[in-house]
Protein backbone atom coordinates (compact mmCIF):
# COMPACT_ATOMS: atom_id res chain seq x y z
CA UNK A 1 0.00 0.00 0.00
CA UNK A 2 1.42 3.46 -1.02
CA UNK A 3 1.96 6.23 1.57
CA UNK A 4 2.57 9.97 1.32
CA UNK A 5 4.13 12.39 3.74
CA UNK A 6 2.59 15.72 4.47
CA UNK A 7 4.58 17.87 6.56
CA UNK A 8 2.87 20.15 8.07
CA UNK A 9 3.42 24.27 8.66
CA UNK A 10 4.81 23.55 12.03
CA UNK A 11 7.38 20.74 10.57
CA UNK A 12 5.73 17.96 11.90
CA UNK A 13 5.18 14.47 9.72
CA UNK A 14 1.65 12.97 8.97
CA UNK A 15 1.74 9.82 7.02
CA UNK A 16 -1.27 8.56 5.15
CA UNK A 17 -2.17 5.62 3.26
CA UNK A 18 -3.10 6.52 -0.40
CA UNK A 19 -6.35 6.28 -1.59
CA UNK A 20 -6.59 2.52 -4.22
CA UNK A 21 -7.90 3.10 -6.89
CA UNK A 22 -10.37 0.59 -6.35
CA UNK A 23 -11.24 3.29 -3.75
CA UNK A 24 -11.89 6.08 -5.94
CA UNK A 25 -13.44 4.09 -8.75
CA UNK A 26 -16.20 2.47 -6.40
CA UNK A 27 -16.43 5.83 -4.62
CA UNK A 28 -17.10 7.49 -8.20
CA UNK A 29 -19.96 5.11 -9.14
CA UNK A 30 -21.78 5.66 -5.81
CA UNK A 31 -21.71 9.28 -6.64
CA UNK A 32 -23.00 8.45 -10.27
CA UNK A 33 -25.40 6.32 -8.48
CA UNK A 34 -26.75 9.25 -6.58
CA UNK A 35 -26.64 11.58 -9.20
CA UNK A 36 -28.63 9.30 -11.34
CA UNK A 37 -31.05 8.34 -8.28
CA UNK A 38 -31.90 12.35 -8.19
CA UNK A 39 -32.57 12.47 -11.81
CA UNK A 40 -35.21 9.38 -11.53
CA UNK A 41 -36.64 11.04 -8.53
CA UNK A 42 -37.22 14.24 -10.02
CA UNK A 43 -38.49 12.70 -13.61
CA UNK A 44 -40.86 10.73 -11.25
CA UNK A 45 -42.38 13.35 -9.63
CA UNK A 46 -42.70 15.32 -13.01
CA UNK A 47 -44.46 12.49 -14.41
CA UNK A 48 -46.59 12.27 -11.37
CA UNK A 49 -47.93 15.97 -11.91
CA UNK A 50 -48.50 15.51 -15.02
CA UNK A 51 -46.23 18.79 -16.26
CA UNK A 52 -45.73 19.45 -19.69
CA UNK A 53 -42.77 18.59 -21.44
CA UNK A 54 -41.47 22.37 -21.43
CA UNK A 55 -41.89 22.66 -17.44
CA UNK A 56 -40.54 19.15 -16.97
CA UNK A 57 -37.66 20.17 -19.04
CA UNK A 58 -36.87 23.38 -16.92
CA UNK A 59 -37.72 21.76 -13.56
CA UNK A 60 -34.85 18.76 -14.89
CA UNK A 61 -32.43 21.30 -15.77
CA UNK A 62 -33.06 23.68 -12.57
CA UNK A 63 -33.09 20.95 -9.93
CA UNK A 64 -31.50 17.86 -11.42
CA UNK A 65 -28.70 19.38 -14.30
CA UNK A 66 -27.47 21.78 -12.40
CA UNK A 67 -26.95 20.17 -9.03
CA UNK A 68 -25.74 17.14 -10.89
CA UNK A 69 -22.83 19.46 -12.73
CA UNK A 70 -21.26 20.90 -9.06
CA UNK A 71 -22.16 17.53 -6.95
CA UNK A 72 -18.63 17.10 -6.00
CA UNK A 73 -17.31 20.76 -5.66
CA UNK A 74 -20.22 21.08 -3.26
CA UNK A 75 -20.03 17.98 -1.62
CA UNK A 76 -16.61 18.12 -1.01
CA UNK A 77 -16.57 21.82 0.39
CA UNK A 78 -19.66 20.90 2.76
CA UNK A 79 -18.31 17.90 3.56
CA UNK A 80 -14.85 18.62 4.25
CA UNK A 81 -13.16 16.89 1.32
CA UNK A 82 -15.73 14.44 0.66
CA UNK A 83 -18.30 12.94 -1.55
CA UNK A 84 -21.38 10.66 -0.61
CA UNK A 85 -18.89 8.25 -2.63
CA UNK A 86 -15.79 9.06 -0.70
CA UNK A 87 -17.32 9.03 2.88
CA UNK A 88 -18.69 5.28 1.66
CA UNK A 89 -14.77 4.33 1.20
CA UNK A 90 -13.56 6.33 4.07
CA UNK A 91 -11.51 8.28 1.64
CA UNK A 92 -10.86 12.56 1.61
CA UNK A 93 -8.86 15.24 -0.17
CA UNK A 94 -6.32 16.46 2.12
CA UNK A 95 -3.32 19.16 1.25
CA UNK A 96 0.18 18.01 0.93
CA UNK A 97 0.99 21.04 3.11
CA UNK A 98 -0.59 20.07 6.25
CA UNK A 99 -3.29 22.49 5.94
CA UNK A 100 -7.28 22.18 5.43
CA UNK A 101 -8.04 22.45 1.99
CA UNK A 102 -9.52 25.95 0.73
CA UNK A 103 -12.53 26.60 -1.81
CA UNK A 104 -9.91 27.06 -4.36
CA UNK A 105 -8.35 24.22 -4.25
CA UNK A 106 -11.53 22.39 -4.56
CA UNK A 107 -12.59 24.52 -7.38
CA UNK A 108 -9.28 23.73 -9.45
CA UNK A 109 -10.00 19.77 -8.69
CA UNK A 110 -13.59 20.63 -10.06
CA UNK A 111 -12.52 22.73 -13.09
CA UNK A 112 -9.97 19.52 -13.87
CA UNK A 113 -12.42 17.18 -13.76
CA UNK A 114 -13.48 17.43 -17.12
CA UNK A 115 -9.67 16.39 -18.27
CA UNK A 116 -9.15 13.71 -15.31
CA UNK A 117 -12.54 12.04 -16.08
CA UNK A 118 -14.73 13.80 -18.76
CA UNK A 119 -12.15 12.76 -21.29
CA UNK A 120 -11.90 8.90 -22.19
CA UNK A 121 -14.47 7.76 -19.34
CA UNK A 122 -12.06 8.50 -16.82
CA UNK A 123 -8.54 6.89 -18.10
CA UNK A 124 -6.47 9.98 -18.36
CA UNK A 125 -7.23 10.14 -14.12
CA UNK A 126 -6.31 6.36 -13.85
CA UNK A 127 -3.01 6.45 -15.84
CA UNK A 128 -1.81 9.63 -13.92
CA UNK A 129 -3.02 8.23 -10.46
CA UNK A 130 -0.99 4.95 -10.86
CA UNK A 131 1.48 6.74 -12.55
CA UNK A 132 2.83 9.14 -9.68
CA UNK A 133 1.87 7.03 -6.45
CA UNK A 134 0.59 10.29 -4.73
CA UNK A 135 -3.30 9.55 -4.73
CA UNK A 136 -3.14 12.20 -7.77
CA UNK A 137 -5.12 12.91 -10.90
CA UNK A 138 -4.07 16.12 -12.97
CA UNK A 139 -6.37 18.28 -10.80
CA UNK A 140 -4.91 17.32 -7.51
CA UNK A 141 -1.26 17.71 -9.08
CA UNK A 142 -2.58 21.25 -9.95
CA UNK A 143 -4.40 22.16 -6.59
CA UNK A 144 -1.51 20.47 -4.25
CA UNK A 145 -4.04 17.84 -2.79
CA UNK A 146 -3.81 14.06 -2.78
CA UNK A 147 -7.11 11.99 -2.34
CA UNK A 148 -5.65 9.94 1.09
CA UNK A 149 -7.58 6.74 3.14
CA UNK A 150 -8.62 7.94 6.83
CA UNK A 151 -9.33 3.92 7.76
CA UNK A 152 -6.15 3.23 10.29
CA UNK A 153 -3.29 1.66 8.55
CA UNK A 154 -2.88 -1.03 11.09
CA UNK A 155 -5.44 -3.50 12.07
CA UNK A 156 -4.02 -4.08 15.86
CA UNK A 157 -5.71 -2.97 18.56
CA UNK A 158 -5.83 0.61 20.17
CA UNK A 159 -3.41 -0.45 22.42
CA UNK A 160 -0.63 -1.34 20.63
CA UNK A 161 2.56 0.54 20.57
CA UNK A 162 3.37 3.16 18.66
CA UNK A 163 7.07 2.53 16.77
CA UNK A 164 9.59 5.63 15.87
CA UNK A 165 12.32 5.93 13.11
CA UNK A 166 15.87 6.01 13.46
CA UNK A 167 16.67 9.41 13.55
CA UNK A 168 12.86 10.91 14.60
CA UNK A 169 12.86 14.61 16.02
CA UNK A 170 10.86 14.67 19.08
CA UNK A 171 8.08 17.63 18.68
CA UNK A 172 6.83 18.08 21.81
CA UNK A 173 9.11 16.76 24.81
CA UNK A 174 6.55 17.58 27.38
CA UNK A 175 5.12 14.09 25.81
CA UNK A 176 7.38 12.42 28.23
CA UNK A 177 5.17 13.60 30.95
CA UNK A 178 2.04 11.18 30.05
CA UNK A 179 1.81 7.96 32.15
CA UNK A 180 0.95 4.53 30.01
CA UNK A 181 -2.59 4.69 31.31
CA UNK A 182 -3.00 8.11 30.37
CA UNK A 183 -1.65 6.65 26.62
CA UNK A 184 -3.38 4.22 26.91
CA UNK A 185 -6.77 6.27 27.17
CA UNK A 186 -5.56 9.00 24.74
CA UNK A 187 -5.06 5.71 21.92
CA UNK A 188 -8.61 4.38 22.59
CA UNK A 189 -10.28 7.75 22.86
CA UNK A 190 -8.56 8.99 19.50
CA UNK A 191 -9.67 5.80 17.49
CA UNK A 192 -12.92 6.53 18.69
CA UNK A 193 -13.37 10.44 18.18
CA UNK A 194 -11.79 9.66 14.55
CA UNK A 195 -14.05 7.11 13.69
CA UNK A 196 -17.08 8.48 14.45
CA UNK A 197 -15.75 12.03 13.25
CA UNK A 198 -16.44 13.28 16.38
CA UNK A 199 -14.63 16.73 16.63
CA UNK A 200 -15.51 17.69 19.80
CA UNK A 201 -14.15 14.87 21.30
CA UNK A 202 -11.00 15.51 19.84
CA UNK A 203 -11.04 18.78 20.84
CA UNK A 204 -11.60 17.95 24.33
CA UNK A 205 -9.16 15.37 24.38
CA UNK A 206 -6.43 17.28 23.13
CA UNK A 207 -7.28 20.15 25.57
CA UNK A 208 -6.87 17.75 28.20
CA UNK A 209 -3.48 16.58 26.68
CA UNK A 210 -2.22 19.97 26.71
CA UNK A 211 -3.43 20.74 30.67
CA UNK A 212 -1.84 17.50 31.58
CA UNK A 213 1.59 17.95 29.72
CA UNK A 214 1.62 22.12 29.14
CA UNK A 215 1.97 21.89 25.54
CA UNK A 216 0.86 25.07 23.74
CA UNK A 217 0.64 24.35 20.25
CA UNK A 218 -1.74 25.53 17.30
CA UNK A 219 -1.96 21.87 15.27
CA UNK A 220 -5.22 20.63 14.23
CA UNK A 221 -6.77 18.70 17.15
CA UNK A 222 -5.78 14.83 15.29
CA UNK A 223 -2.71 15.71 14.38
CA UNK A 224 -1.65 16.97 17.84
CA UNK A 225 -2.47 14.06 19.31
CA UNK A 226 -1.09 11.53 16.82
CA UNK A 227 1.99 14.04 17.48
CA UNK A 228 2.08 13.47 21.10
CA UNK A 229 1.73 9.53 20.62
CA UNK A 230 4.68 9.16 18.86
CA UNK A 231 6.72 11.32 21.08
CA UNK A 232 5.82 10.13 24.09
CA UNK A 233 6.36 6.10 21.98
CA UNK A 234 10.39 8.08 21.09
CA UNK A 235 11.01 9.09 24.31
CA UNK A 236 9.52 5.51 26.03
CA UNK A 237 11.97 3.74 23.53
CA UNK A 238 15.23 6.17 24.69
CA UNK A 239 14.33 5.44 28.26
CA UNK A 240 14.45 1.75 27.39
CA UNK A 241 17.17 -0.51 29.05
CA UNK A 242 16.93 -2.47 25.54
CA UNK A 243 17.48 0.77 24.11
CA UNK A 244 20.71 0.94 21.68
Amino acid sequence: MSTIRIQTTQNVSLEYEVATVGDRVLATIIDSVVGWAWLLVLFGISTGLGLSETVMGVLLIVLGGIPYVFYHLLCEVLMNGQSVGKKARDIKVVRLDGTPPRFGDYLIRWLLRIVDTGIFNGLIALIVVQANGRGQRIGDIAAGTAVVRMRPRQAAGVLAPTFTEPGYVVVFPEAGRLADHDVATIRQLLQKATAAENYVLLNELANKVKGLTGIQADLPDEAFLRTVLRDHAHLAAQESPHAS
